[in-house]
């Protein structure tokens, strides 16, 4: 059996879940990857991953669909067993994930929906199945938003769900410490860069200006905090939620 350390990363072939599995790469973790669609792209994050040493896979998944999460985790314990020489892994990170803006008064109770079964619903019940797989002593890093400190008009919706991420994590660390599994949150603000977010030049210089470090955020800046985050080091940090904005809106 393998000795050597496995996260599932989910929406890991772009942006800022790339990101993620690379930066897991980097200190020595292989990365089982999920993607939406798009297998080309998610392949090519394997090679990247490959490249720095580690073993890497990528597997189709609907996180908003949770019909499909028992037969997701047949696959999983086949490719752990047949690539990884095990049947457990050992870090969670709950990224996958698409954004909304669309004011109170617009919003769709299909889009509502939509927000709910992708952010709330699936990251939910995506955990509960994931847990029998998951090595006690593990990690689970969920993926917020810093739109569940500050609010933006047209954010309700996918606020509203992330913000529940958050409250849904901390019980998360309370029932899973008889196991030793840590679980915390990081709360990315507004990253550019190969994600799901609106880009114009216009919103750049706006969200520029109202952080404090005076840029806008990219995947980068978040992929270290999650890897730290499955390290020994973080082994006491449990139950929090990082914000990674770079200061905005303080």
């Amino acid at each position: 059996m393998t000795t050597d350390k496995i996260a599932l990363v989910t929406g890991g072939s772009r942006g800022i879940g790339k990101n993620i599995a690379l930066s897991l790469a980097q200190k020595g973790i292989d990365v089982l990857l999920t993607y939406r669609s798009n297998q080309a792209e998610a392949q090519t994050t394997v090679t990247e991953i490959e490249s720095l040493g580690r073993k890497a896979v990528a597997l189709p998944l609907n996180t908003a669909d949770t019909s499909t999460f028992d037969t997701f985790f047949q696959q999983v314990v086949s490719t752990l067993q047949t690539r990884f020489g095990t049947d457990r892994f050992d870090y969670l990170i709950n990224n996958a994930g698409t954004s909304l803006s669309a004011l109170i008064t617009d919003t769709t109770e299909a889009q509502f929906d939509e927000m709910m079964n992708i952010h709330l619903k699936g990251v939910y019940f995506l955990t509960q199945k994931a847990l029998p797989f998951l090595h006690d002593g593990g990690r689970i890093i969920n993926i917020s938003s810093g739109v569940t400190r500050y609010s933006y008009a047209g954010a309700s919706a996918y606020g509203i769900m992330k913000g529940a991420v958050d409250v849904f994590t901390r019980y998360l660390a309370l029932e899973l410490g008889g196991r030793g599994i840590s679980a915390n949150v990081v709360a990315p603000g507004a990253v550019f860069g190969g994600g799901a977010m609106e880009d114009t030049p216009a919103i750049r210089e706006y969200v520029a200006g109202i952080t404090a470090l005076g840029r806008v955020g990219l995947p980068d800046d978040i992929g270290g905090v999650v890897a730290f985050l499955c390290s020994e080091e973080a082994k006491w940090v449990n139950g929090q939620r990082i914000e990674l904005t770079g200061g905005m809106n303080l």
